[in-house]
């Protein structure tokens, strides 16, 4: 999502196309974007998948939450896949839950054969959470455009919140929209160009 949002304001700043929607193919399927202005670019980054076979997630049958044994406790998390695994685990506040400690654990878990995305998720209001995610393969970062997604199908589906949700990670704040069912998530957010350069290959 933050990258799809990324290469729409490249495209656009380039001059490569005039559209303000565009159709991109990516290893994780299409993403239909739309480029209104640098601060509203819209990305539906795909149908949610709960089938545990389809994230893939260990488990017997498609549940809204899970436990899960890591180490000495017992974690109610969420599991899904929008374009990658994700797990869900709520918390009372982000500032606090122990990203750096369980974030390792989870995502390494044998339940999650191709490992998975981890967000700890506070919930504010019914429209509102913030959010830190521990990326597979990368360890917290900033903003996770799929993980802020997954979250927030998470807290939809366990009727902690309602569409549309604003999620606040370290590095931002995006929008995020799901009605439900089979229907693509969106989500909205800026993008800023950082620095430009070239490289000889």
């Amino acid at each position: 999502g933050n990258g799809a949002r990324c290469f729409a304001k490249f495209v656009h700043d380039q001059k490569l196309t005039g559209k303000k929607q565009l159709r991109v193919e990516t290893t994780a399927g299409l993403i239909e974007l739309h480029y209104d202005n640098p601060k509203k670019i819209r990305a539906a980054v795909g149908i949610p998948e709960f089938t545990p076979s389809n994230i893939p997630f260990d488990a017997d049958e498609t549940a809204l939450t899970y436990p899960l044994q890591v180490a000495d406790e017992t974690l109610e998390i969420a599991a899904l896949a929008i374009g990658n695994p994700h797990a869900v685990l709520r918390v009372e506040d982000v500032d606090t839950a122990p990203v750096a400690e369980l974030g390792p654990l989870i995502e390494s878990h044998r339940r999650f054969p191709e490992k998975t995305n981890v967000g700890f998720m506070q919930v504010i209001s019914r429209h509102e959470i913030r959010l830190r995610v521990y990326e597979r393969g990368a360890g917290e970062t900033l903003a996770c455009g799929s993980g802020a997604c997954a979250a927030v199908v998470a807290g939809i589906r366990q009727d902690l919140l309602d569409s549309p949700v604003t999620a606040t990670l370290k590095g931002g704040t995006l929008e995020i929209s799901w009605p439900g069912g089979s229907e693509p998530v969106t989500l909205t957010g800026s993008a800023t160009t950082v620095f430009q350069g070239r490289i000889r290959i």
